[in-house]
C-alpha cells in the first residue's frame, strides 16, 4: 500500500523522476506475490481513477538497495530493528519508520491483515499523511539546498 500511496503522491505533485519508489519485506515469505486484494481494492476506492495499475510482486530487501535508496522506511519496531542489524555499516540511507512522519504522533503502522476492509481504509489514511509529511520535508530540504546554490 505504501508503494502505491507514495508512487501515487510524487506523479500528483509532478516529481516522479526524483524519486525511485520500491518495496520491500524483511522476510521471504510473500516473494513474488501480489499485493493484499483488500490493500488493491482500497487504494482503488480511496485513490480514484487517477491511480496508476498496481504491478509490484513482492520481494525481499537486499544489501544493495541500502545504497540505492536515500529513505528505507518500515512499519513497525520490529521492521525498524530488523533492518537496522542488516544496514551494512558504509551505507548511508536513512532507516526509520514511515510513521515517525505521521503528523498525528502515530509512529506505527500496524498491519491490516486481521482488520478486515476497515482496518485497510485506517492502514491507507496513516500511510497517506506519513507519504505527504514525508515528501513536504524532503521538497523542502531541496527547495532550501537549492536556494543555498543560488547565493
Amino acid at each position: 500500500m505504501a508503494q502505491t500511496v507514495m508512487e501515487h503522491l510524487v506523479s500528483q505533485r509532478g516529481v516522479s523522476a526524483n524519486w525511485l519508489v520500491d518495496s520491500a519485506g524483511t522476510g521471504n515469505w510473500h516473494i513474488g506475490s501480489s499485493p493484499d486484494q483488500r490493500s488493491a481494492a482500497t487504494c482503488k476506492k480511496l485513490l480514484g481513477p487517477t491511480m496508476a495499475p498496481i504491478t509490484h510482486k513482492a520481494r525481499q530487501i537486499t544489501r544493495e538497495d541500502f545504497y540505492q535508496f536515500d529513505y528505507i522506511l518500515c512499519m513497525d519496531r520490529q521492521n525498524l530493528l530488523d533492518l537496522k542489524c542488516i544496514k551494512p555499516k558504509d551505507a548511508t540511507c536513512e532507516v526509520s519508520l514511515l510513521g515517525s512522519y505521521d503528523p498525528e504522533g502515530e509512529s506505527e503502522i500496524e498491519d491490516p491483515y486481521y482488520g478486515g476492509t476497515k482496518g485497510f481504509e485506517i492502514n491507507f489514511h496513516q500511510v497517506m499523511r506519513c507519504c505527504n509529511a514525508l515528501l513536504d520535508k524532503v521538497c523542502l530540504l531541496y527547495t532550501s539546498d537549492a536556494a543555498d546554490d543560488l547565493l
